[in-house]
């Protein structure tokens, strides 16, 4: 086990007003002993890179309904490039279809869920892959 909790950053981006899912989310991750920042609604991808690197988080969960994921994840893994943050997951949920996931999965983005994933398997995705890519 780990010296420290995970810690966690939960985003929405753009202009997606819906916040209830990031929300949940958030309070399941805090449920299973990770430390969770909520970055609050109408972030960039460009606050969503600082406050993680400011906080320097293992994860990072974007929630995303507005239909805008094929421009904010890969905008996201160029500034974690940018930034040398490769060690960082970037994960996320929300409206996603299908041949997107795949799409954004070659980019290097981590398992996406859909909505009404199972808090427990998101929970336990985040720490499996925390634990095998993260030296703390």
């Amino acid at each position: 086990m780990s010296q420290r909790p995970i810690r966690v950053l939960v985003a929405k981006v753009g202009l997606d007003g819906h916040d209830r899912g990031a929300k949940v989310i958030a309070t399941a991750l805090r449920d299973a002993g990770m430390e969770v920042i909520y970055t609050g609604l109408r972030q960039t991808p460009e606050m969503v890179v600082n406050a993680a690197l400011q906080e320097d988080v293992d994860a990072i969960g974007i929630s995303i309904l507005s239909g805008a994921h094929m421009t904010v994840f890969p905008r996201v893994m160029e500034l974690i490039k940018e930034k040398n943050m490769q060690d960082v997951l970037i994960t996320g949920g929300g409206i996603i279809p299908e041949d997107d996931m795949e799409a954004l999965h070659k980019m290097g983005v981590g398992k996406l869920f859909a909505p009404g994933a199972n808090t427990h398997e998101i929970a336990d995705y985040i720490s499996k892959w925390v634990s095998e890519h993260r030296n703390f």
